[in-house]
């Protein structure tokens, strides 16, 4: 009896070590919003709410990261297909003068972007972005004095369903996008 009693703690342990945590090395909570997406629609941290999401900020005439930064968020869109894992993506855009909608819409659309979970956000004054990056996310973006581009941190944020931030990942780098996946798979 005492052979079975310490066998079944060790079952125990064991799937106790296969659950649904995540590692965090961020807490913070996303601030509210409601804007654009790339089809003129509404998204807000409401709409968001008992989802799992990865968020980004991009800029659709960014010469440097954001183009593999995109990459990544499809290559990470079909593992999460794949994997039949069930989360939303979110792209800020940091320059939302210049990308309306119709902008953005064709930006995802040269990555293949599926917009059933995948939104490009505009419609609010650079000001308001700059906020909430930095107030949700811990994320610089400025802008470069003289130029079109701008300054802005190249990290995808993986968001709980209560809007808490618990994670970031390096945007730029296709093997964070497993770990990404790794980390939602513990929860779905």
């Amino acid at each position: 009896m005492k052979k079975y009693g310490c066998m079944i703690v060790f079952v125990l342990l064991l799937l106790a070590g296969c659950g649904g945590e995540i590692e965090s090395n961020m807490s913070g909570s996303v601030q509210s919003f409601s804007f654009t997406t790339q089809d003129n629609g509404k998204l807000s941290n409401e709409d968001l709410e008992g989802d799992w999401w990865v968020a980004d900020t991009i800029f659709t005439n960014c010469e440097t990261v954001c183009p593999p930064m995109t990459n990544n968020m499809a290559v990470l869109q079909q593992k999460m297909e794949e994997e039949d894992i069930d989360a939303q993506l979110v792209s800020f855009s940091i320059d939302p003068e210049n990308d309306t909608p119709e902008a953005l819409k064709e930006f995802g659309d040269k990555f293949g972007a599926d917009y059933d979970n995948w939104s490009f956000l505009t419609g609010y004054e650079f000001q308001t972005i700059k906020e909430l990056s930095i107030k949700s996310f811990s994320n610089l973006v400025d802008e470069i004095p003289d130029s079109d581009q701008y300054m802005h941190g190249t990290s995808f944020f993986l968001v709980n369903p209560e809007g808490k931030v618990i994670k970031k990942y390096d945007g730029t780098k296709r093997s964070e996008m497993d770990k990404i996946v790794e980390d939602l798979k513990k929860v779905q």
